[in-house]
């Protein structure tokens, strides 16, 4: 028999207990599960919302879980859609540009701190 997710849980997390924070115009951003090894975060893109050009120490892998999205990793750029996927080798710059209301799912490696302040 399965239970109703609780907060507090060191393993689960209701999307419910976690707050939703404007990063940019057009961007939110929904740090899901993580620990001190990795992260999962949630980001919601209106369509034109960008993910402007950056580059940190962590690995990330991002899912795109609905619309499409130009990603630039490194200087090249890709169209991804709904169901594909990218990865982010260490301090590489990248960014992203939302070609309409769109989701993507980051797994960092380890966590962001930085998003907990």
């Amino acid at each position: 028999m399965s239970e109703t997710i609780t907060a507090g849980s060191p393993s689960f997390l209701a999307s419910a207990d976690a707050p939703i924070e404007t990063v940019a115009p057009g961007v939110t951003r929904q740090i899901l599960v993580h620990d001190a090894s990795m992260m999962m975060v949630r980001v919601v893109f209106e369509a034109g919302g960008i993910g402007t050009p950056h580059f940190h120490p962590h690995i990330q892998s991002s899912f795109v879980a609905r619309g499409s999205f130009d990603v630039t990793i490194s200087g090249e750029t890709r169209r991804l859609a709904a169901g594909d996927s990218f990865i982010v080798p260490t301090n590489a710059v990248h960014g992203v540009v939302a070609l309409e209301d769109a989701e993507l799912i980051d797994v960092f490696s380890p966590r962001r701190d930085e998003f907990l302040v």
